[in-house]
């Protein structure tokens, strides 16, 4: 296992470097002037200037890419202020570190992310498991189907519709005006902010990973280890959770990684479509004020994640399966 993990770690500093590489030459290589992009239509002389030295792209492309990567680990002093280490730039548009304002904006996302992996997961994998269980019947039918159509459904429908009737509909007011409550100060207030947010954002998960679990619950009770089992006799709550279960999780759990690391990320569209205060809306905010150094801040932290959780993922395979083993 140390030896898996080392060498997944290792892979993943290699990539991590190959996006920041592709990153930063999309954005301060490819535009003719970043600084004239960053700073706006109605930029003068004089603050063109003053954006070029805090973007400091007066070296060679190569060179600005060096000064980051050791930034990262050594911290860059700019004209606008120190960055200490790790920095991932400096922001000109809030003079500030672009960490600070990513660690900043960190628990509203975890929050987001973990509630809504909590109800996707519970909901979805139960509804799987329950269709599986009651294959070819009525309601194994009505919820193939009902997830069919929820997940093709976006959270920019469900969202501003689901403000219309449960927060801002006359009389039928059941949920509170979506907000981040730092859950240190109110945790009711945390939780009550977060709850629509919530449901919304695991509607669609929900869909697929109902539609997800049972598929691979039908395949894995058709395995050979699985009818073997069936074979001996054993009833019938054993075979369908001891073993098929079991062996469905595998898939199940590298898609959760996936999508884990893309909400941690930061759920973009649900983030902006309630206001809340989140890695995504930093995202689209800095994509409108053309802040290249926070926009791709966001962009290798959000990587960063991804690539975190999918090493945890294959980690967790030896303890789901013990027909894997990690060298």
């Amino acid at each position: 296992m140390l030896r898996f993990l080392l060498r997944r770690s290792l892979g993943a500093v290699a990539i991590l470097l190959i996006i920041s590489a592709v990153t930063f030459f999309l954005f301060y290589a490819i535009p003719r002037n970043p600084a004239l992009l960053a700073c706006g239509k109605s930029c003068t002389p004089e603050q063109l200037a003053i954006v070029e030295r805090n973007l400091g792209i007066d070296d060679p492309v190569p060179v600005q890419y060096w000064d980051y990567m050791t930034g990262i680990f050594a911290g860059r002093e700019f004209p606008a202020g120190d960055c200490p280490a790790p920095c991932l730039g400096y922001s000109f548009t809030n003079s500030t570190p672009v960490l600070d304002t990513i660690l900043d904006r960190l628990p509203t996302t975890v929050s987001l992310a973990a509630g809504g992996a909590v109800v996707f997961l519970t909901v979805g994998l139960s509804l799987g498991m329950l269709a599986a269980w009651r294959r070819g019947t009525l309601l194994d039918k009505t919820m193939s189907s009902t997830s069919l159509v929820l997940s093709s459904a976006q959270i920019y429908f469900i969202g501003p519709l689901a403000l219309a009737l449960f927060v801002h509909g006359d009389g039928f007011q059941l949920f509170e005006q979506p907000e981040y409550v730092p859950i240190t100060e109110d945790p009711g207030g945390w939780f009550a902010g977060l709850l629509l947010p919530w449901l919304v954002l695991a509607t669609i998960f929900t869909a697929n990973y109902t539609r997800m679990a049972r598929a691979e619950l039908i395949e894995q009770l058709q395995e050979d280890h699985v009818r073997t089992a069936r074979a001996k006799g054993m009833s019938r709550s054993t075979v369908f959770f001891r073993h098929a279960w079991r062996g469905s999780l595998i898939p199940i759990v590298t898609i959760f990684g996936i999508d884990l690391g893309s909400l941690f990320g930061g759920a973009m569209v649900t983030e902006v479509t309630f206001t809340l205060p989140g890695l995504g809306r930093l995202a689209v905010d800095s994509v409108t004020e053309s802040n290249l150094p926070m926009l791709m801040g966001v962009m290798l932290f959000a990587a960063l994640m991804i690539v975190l959780f999918n090493i945890l993922v294959d980690a967790c395979y030896a303890l789901i399966d013990p027909r894997v083993r990690l060298a």
